[in-house]
């Protein structure tokens, strides 16, 4: 595994990568595949960040995780929390994307990380205690250095709230996108126009969440 080159700084990639490389090493059940478990992190560098979304670890199914949280290839049926998700963007905004791949946010500063970037197909929350959240913290650490936008769905996100240091940030925290959860306060939080209304504020330019021409 190869440390993005903009966040290669970072102490995890000297002082815990190694490890959980090794641990990985030779498994052929490791999603999502090795070339694409930093795909979110070089997708933006720290200073392009404005929006960091923060998931829990890759989908377990295989095919479906590509290294960007929540998203999926283009061909692929939407899972259930991004289904939800889209509802709750068309209840906000009046539309979705097309499908399900979402790296074209991360063309436009939004950090989709999970905080464990490997699972191993077919157990969800495999890889919870790898090593991977080490990164998360650190991430967070940098990312405090100016303000920024950080979405936190779901109590495990919430947890690395602590995280976010400094002031003038915009933190959201609601209920997770699942099933289980999402009418327990993810609908109707409306996060995709408070977090635009708010990069306005900051006199940056919103987030084109639907994909749909201005």
């Amino acid at each position: 595994m190869t440390p993005p080159e903009s966040w290669s700084h970072l102490p995890f990639f000297v002082q815990d990568l190694p490890r959980i490389a090794a641990d990985l090493a030779g498994r052929a059940d490791i999603l999502p595949p090795d070339a694409q478990r930093f795909a979110a992190m070089e997708a933006c560098a720290p200073d392009e960040v404005k929006v960091v979304i923060l998931g829990q670890d890759p989908y377990p199914t295989p095919g479906h995780a590509h290294g960007f949280a929540f998203s999926v290839a283009p061909d692929v049926a939407l899972p259930r929390s991004l289904n939800n998700i889209y509802k709750e963007m068309t209840d906000d905004l009046g539309s979705c994307p097309a499908n399900g791949d979402l790296r074209f946010w991360a063309d436009q500063g939004v950090l989709l990380l999970n905080t464990a970037l490997t699972v191993p197909a077919g157990q969800a929350g495999g890889h919870a205690r790898l090593g991977w959240s080490e990164l998360t913290r650190q991430v967070l650490h940098t990312l405090s250095d100016r303000p920024r936008a950080f979405l936190l769905w779901g109590k495990h996100a919430q947890g690395f709230a602590r995280d976010i240091r400094g002031e003038g940030h915009l933190v959201l925290q609601t209920a997770h996108p699942s099933p289980l959860s999402a009418r327990r306060g993810f609908f109707g939080s409306r996060p995709f126009s408070r977090i635009n209304d708010w990069l306005k504020t900051q006199g940056a330019a919103p987030i084109n969440w639907t994909g749909e021409a201005p």
